[in-house]
């Protein structure tokens, strides 16, 4: 079983599997300004950013994508050698959140996904050849935290569309199923070569670089996308965002998710000097191939 634990790390090193509940589960929390511990877990964070908590939040304070992650995050590795994630920057030679503020948080309409779920953390889970992910939550107690004291009984689900979830969740299932997908196939698909892990990172955190990667030439003559495809992702972050997960198993897995230009294989077949049999061939034995790409954009 895959695991993915939002709150911090995706994928946590402690062997420890956590009690998992559905969303049924009744709980009692409550956070508030009057609490003693208010403000605690934000003076010492260890948080992973979904690609559309970046997108929430880099819109939010009117900046490019690459200008937030420098300013406001730093990438981790989900796996040894593997995709990356990223994590919230604290401030500079602390652990509190950078937005913190005495009344709280600064940007809390557009809180990331892990402090939204607090004290829930939310699992994702695939079993080796599964194509079917699975949600579980797992009630975090810290000790620091004393909402779990508060007088009020709610169910994960009721305190989930309290916390304002049901878009963060939605947009960020595409990123876990990527995640999942390369965690459960694991060596079956080979090592991702130094450019489809550029990609990965690019098209999930970094939008506004993505968006200029899919207007060059190279990208254009290879895949069949529409005009009014093309003015959707020219304005629409989450769309465009959308569309990376379906880039990425095509770079990634080799599944055909966007039709290539009538063309654009003889094209390959040209710059490379390869036949079509042996390009089938290196797409079959792409699990003995480390640095494969499916197709030739650059």
């Amino acid at each position: 079983m895959v695991d993915i634990d939002i709150k911090k790390s995706p994928f946590p090193s402690s062997p420890v599997v956590p009690e998992l509940f559905d969303g049924s589960k009744e709980i009692s929390f409550r956070c508030h300004k009057e609490i003693k511990c208010f403000n605690a877990c934000c003076s010492n964070i260890d948080i992973s950013l979904t690609p559309y908590d970046i997108i929430r939040l880099k819109n939010r304070l009117g900046m490019k994508s690459d200008e937030f992650l420098l300013q406001y995050s730093f990438p981790f590795e989900l796996e040894q050698g593997g995709i990356a994630g990223v994590k919230f920057k604290p401030v500079e030679n602390g652990t509190a959140c950078q937005f913190m503020v005495k009344e709280g948080c600064s940007v809390y309409e557009d809180r990331p996904t892990a402090c939204r779920y607090y004290p829930v953390g939310l699992v994702s889970q695939r079993k080796q050849d599964e194509y079917v992910d699975r949600t579980a939550y797992a009630v975090v107690k810290e000790a620091h935290c004393l909402g779990h004291n508060e007088d009020r009984t709610l169910t994960i689900d009721e305190y989930r569309q309290e916390q304002g979830l049901e878009d963060y969740d939605k947009h960020g299932h595409g990123w876990r199923q990527l995640i999942l997908k390369k965690k459960s196939t694991g060596p079956a698909v080979g090592k991702p070569s130094k450019r489809s892990l550029q990609l990965f990172f690019m098209a999930c955190y970094d939008i506004d670089r993505f968006r200029i990667f899919i207007n060059s030439e190279g990208f254009k003559q290879s895949f069949d996308l529409s005009d009014e495809e093309y003015h959707t992702f020219e304005s629409d972050d989450v769309a465009l965002m959308e569309f990376g997960y379906r880039f990425l198993k095509q770079v990634l897995f080799a599944e055909e998710t966007i039709a290539l230009k009538e063309g654009a294989l003889d094209a390959r077949i040209n710059r490379t000097g390869k036949s079509l049999e042996e390009l089938q061939a290196e797409q079959e034995n792409r699990k003995d191939d480390p640095d494969f790409e499916p197709v030739d954009i650059a």
